[in-house]
């Protein structure tokens, strides 16, 4: 592995932990993430935020570990999708 691939996997790695933390921090200070949940989830706002807090930490930790690292990069594209969407349907 060169150590420009090894640079782009720590990076990676590090990226893919910062994203699991803040997904554990939905849960921590779900007050935090209150405003910006609102408008995708208007209704249930709290589960919501609890939920995507669970994704967002499962897919941290996917991003992190070379090995699922593809599989988690498609599910955070389906994840970005599904929330547009909801923040789009709930105008």
């Amino acid at each position: 592995m060169s150590s420009r691939s090894k640079k782009s996997s720590r990076i990676a790695r590090y990226s893919g932990l910062a994203v699991a933390g803040i997904g554990l921090s939905h849960f921590s200070s779900p007050q935090m993430f209150e405003s910006i949940t609102k408008p995708a989830f208007p209704r249930n706002i709290r589960q919501h935020i609890y939920t995507n807090g669970g994704l967002e930490t499962a897919l941290g930790l996917g991003l992190s570990a070379r090995q699922t690292r593809p599989l988690a990069m498609v599910g955070t594209i389906g994840y970005l999708a599904y929330l547009a969407v909801n923040v789009v349907r709930n105008r």
